[in-house]
């Protein structure tokens, strides 16, 4: 049987995340813990036995002999033990929240009670692989601009440690006359390479620093709170969240999760305290009796198309559904900015590397021209 579902989904997970198998991740020694792709494998293999008209159980005893004595491999045991003894299948899910989001436990729960876990599955399945391919393409697109960042930081340094020392002597009886940029970056080389110890520390604390100042409450709030007003990355950050948040909300109400559930799992999902403090603003109202588009209403940082839409699907009564097809806009929308964003940094990086490179080389050679003038 498990060969069968082996050669039946092989096509659709090589074009997918989980193209590799666990069998091959336990053996290449990459299965420490359950990853984003044993949860997709997982949901593909129980979608299809389910499908088939395999019960619960042996599905999920059948997927559990496929993972082998891995992580995933012994959590899916233990949900096929505990649905075996009378559990609910959400409820078994729910015991491993590090590999099921509330989301993945609310709208399975809601789905057993309706008889079309099948089609929730695969909703659930491809949600995360467009979450995973919108976070290929953010990394792709940040990869580029912090290379060349990287490597320009690496020459100015490689120049100022290796290069500039060897003027030194040449440029010392016309040091007044050197230009200030040369002089400034002289008494950097002076400073990198007497004092490397003190500057790789001051670095080092500078760099923890900063990062325990994100992580803190009151540092995180600020940064969370520039993402989304800051004129030129604002809309950027607010596609990524919106693009986080939707899907998963939809997707709740639209498959018969109650609206405060399905605020619930979506504020797991989002990495910004003000979009997470107005999921509970919304939830708080919404246990009050309001709607929840009352609550969307009062967010600034929303665009105002998300609060039209909102109170259109409420009135409609078909939120679940509007709300799918607003993250699909705002999928396309982030899309075309980072595809803009990364046709731009490569001018921008290169015109910026340009620049430092020219500084350095005026440094360096209007001196010697002085000095060949003078001898001259």
């Amino acid at each position: 049987m498990a060969i069968k579902i082996d050669k039946t989904r092989s096509s659709s997970r090589s074009d997918t995340e989980n193209s590799t198998s666990p069998t091959l991740n336990k053996t290449l020694g990459l299965s420490g813990g359950p990853s984003p792709r044993d949860r997709m494998f997982f949901t593909e293999q129980l979608a299809l036995l389910l499908d088939t008209g395999e019960s619960l159980h042996t599905a999920l005893k059948v997927i559990a002999r496929q993972y082998g004595d891995s992580s995933m491999g012994r959590i899916v045991d233990t949900i096929a033990s505990d649905v075996s003894e009378g559990s609910s299948f959400g409820a078994a899910l729910g015991r491993h929240p590090d590999v099921f989001s509330l989301t993945y436990t609310h709208l399975v729960a809601a789905s057993e009670k309706g008889g079309f876990m099948a089609d929730v599955l695969e909703r659930l399945l491809d949600m995360d692989r467009r979450r995973e391919d919108l976070r290929k393409a953010i990394v792709s697109a940040a990869t580029y601009p912090a290379f060349l960042v990287l490597f320009s930081i690496a020459v100015i340094v490689f120049v100022l440690v290796v290069v500039f020392p060897k003027f030194d002597s040449m440029f010392a009886s016309i040091y007044d006359e050197l230009p200030a940029s040369t002089r400034a970056l002289m008494a950097m080389s002076h400073v990198m390479r007497d004092h490397w110890i003190v500057v790789g520390a001051g670095f080092g604390v500078a760099t923890i620093g900063l990062h325990q100042l994100i992580k803190s409450d009151t540092g995180g709030r600020l940064l969370d709170t520039m993402k989304l007003k800051n004129p030129l990355l604002r809309n950027l950050f607010a596609d990524i969240y919106l693009t986080q948040i939707l899907p998963v909300l939809g997707l709740s109400l639209a498959n018969g999760v109650t609206a405060v559930d399905a605020l619930r799992s979506s504020r797991d999902v989002v990495g910004n305290r003000l979009f997470r403090e107005l999921v509970d603003d919304v939830k708080t109202r919404v246990e009050s009796g309001e709607s929840i588009a009352t609550g969307f209403e009062d967010a600034s940082f929303l665009p105002d198309l998300v609060k039209h839409m909102v109170g259109t699907g409420e009135k409609s009564g078909k939120l679940g559904p509007v709300l799918l097809r607003l993250s699909g806009y705002y999928e396309a929308e982030l899309r075309r900015r980072l595809d803009t964003l990364s046709k731009m940094a490569e001018p921008i990086m290169l015109l910026i590397m340009g620049i430092v490179v020219g500084v350095l080389v005026s440094s360096l050679i209007l001196p010697i021209f002085k000095l060949s003038t003078a001898a001259g």
